[in-house]
Order: C-alpha cells, then structure tokens, then sequence
C-alpha cells in the first residue's frame, strides 16, 4: 500500500469507531430520527458517526481539510489540497427501518481527485477499499482482506444492470433510456445506495448508475470501483466525480467493457 498506507489504515480506525457507534444504534428502539430541510431523514446514529469521524482526523490529520453530509465543510489548514469527504450512514432510509443494507463511506481526496475510498457495513459483517495504485479489496477488516475485480463481461444481454430508483432518470428525461436498458440486459435489480458499486467491483454485476448525487454519496466509491478495473464516470463521461458544481455530480459505473455502450443510451436526455 505504498503512497497510502497510513491513509488507509487511519481510515480503517475511523470505520472502527463509526461501526460502534451506529451498530449501537441499529435497530434501537429509542432512535431518534428528524426530517432535514430537503426531507431526507437523519438519525443519532448519522450525527453521532460525523462527531466521532470528525474528532478522530482533528487528531490524526489536523492539516486536512472536511466535508460531511451531517456537519459541513471544515476547510483545509495546510494547501496540499487533501480533504477526507464522509457520509456518517449511507442508507439512512434503510437503517431507520432495520434494513441492514447501510454504511459508512470515507473518502480521501486531492484536490477533487479521490484517492482513496472505503466502504463499511457493519450490519452486513464486510468492506471495502481502494488506493490509487494500490488496487481493491474485501473483508471484514484490513488483515484479512482479498482482491476484488470486475467481471469481464462484454455483451449487454449477459449483463446485469443496477441502479438506485426510477425517479430521479424521469426527472432528468431518461427515463425511456433505462427502461429500455432494463429490457436489453440479461437483467436489472435495484439494490440502492453504496451496495450496488461494491457488488460492481466485485464482479458481482457489470453496470450502477445514478442521475443526481452528492459528493459524500459517490467519492469513497470511485477509487473502490477503478482500482477494481472498473470505470466510473459521470453521464457525460466525465471522470467521477465530474464537475466542480456538487449539484450536478451523477454516476455511471460500469465493468469498463459495456461503458460506452451505457453512456451512448444514458447520456443525453430525450427530446421533450
């Protein structure tokens, strides 16, 4: 893991803390949980996660700079240009319901580059990481992890096809594009969230797109799914996370084998 290896392990002691706290949380009959002003909703286990992140870099990485879903951005104090980027539980609907489908992602970035990614789900017992360079891996901590690749799968119709809902590609006017995906390929399951990318870089299915993003969604993501082989980009072929505006980051993700072929159908919006 040379050029990251601190990082990473730092990351894997920050998951440690996250997990802890929000398996604590999981399923407990005292959660609260609030309405945020876009109605998205947020737990104790979110801000308490945050909190925790939060306290452990100040310590750890004082110079680098933050973003969390919960609390904002805590600008750089040294001008490397590294910031740690963090969503506390991704999946927040699935967790306030006992879904065990949610996690803690943690992102390394320079500059708007991310290096760095890891995913924890604790409920499920399994993560995943990447560093550039340093390639992918899986397993229920950093002794014990193995490689992880994407599959080689080259034709549409032996494909599986993954994506997160229908709403956000009808608002965006592709709605009619990912219907027809989801006819075309061998076939089509909307798993949500992180889970969808990490079942990508592990072979599992070959394509995960999703039309609106923010960046603590997708960052931890990226550097997972292309140091497992596969790319990441956004829907117009950007690299992910694209973009400098985090109104406007979406995300296609495939195998690399099938990627031209998926932003030839998704990229551009039908004619209303």
């Amino acid at each position: 893991m040379t050029g990251y290896a601190e990082d990473l392990a730092l990351a894997h002691t920050l998951a440690d803390a996250a997990d802890a706290i929000s398996m604590a949380r999981f399923r407990a009959l005292d959660l609260r949980v609030e309405s945020k002003p876009d109605l998205t909703p947020v737990s104790d286990a979110d801000t308490a996660v945050e909190r925790a992140v939060r306290t452990l870099l100040a310590e750890h990485r004082p110079g680098d700079g933050l973003l969390g879903e919960e609390y904002g951005e805590q600008p750089a104090a040294g001008s490397d240009g590294r910031r740690w980027v963090i969503d506390p539980i991704d999946g927040t609907k699935n967790f306030v319901r006992g879904v065990p489908v949610w996690g803690t992602l943690i992102a390394l970035l320079e500059g708007d580059r991310p290096v760095l990614g890891l995913v924890s789900a604790p409920a499920l017992g399994r993560r995943w990481w990447g560093a550039r360079g340093a390639g992918a891996y899986a397993g229920p901590g950093l002794a014990a992890g193995t490689p992880i690749r994407v599959s080689g799968v080259k034709e549409l119709a032996s494909a599986s096809f993954c994506y997160s809902s229908l709403t956000g590609w009808e608002e965006s006017g592709r709605l009619d594009a990912v219907l027809q995906l989801m006819r075309d390929v061998w076939r089509s399951r909307a798993y949500g969230d992180f889970y969808g990318y990490m079942l990508l870089a592990e072979g599992a299915l070959e394509v995960m797109v999703e039309p609106e993003l923010s960046l603590w969604d997708i960052a931890a993501l990226v550097p997972i799914v292309t140091e497992a082989g596969g790319t990441f980009t956004s829907l117009d072929g950007r690299p992910a996370p694209g973009g400098v505006n985090p109104d406007e980051i979406s995300a296609v993700a495939t195998n690399g084998l099938l990627h031209d072929d998926i932003l030839a159908r998704l990229g551009r919006p039908a004619e209303r």
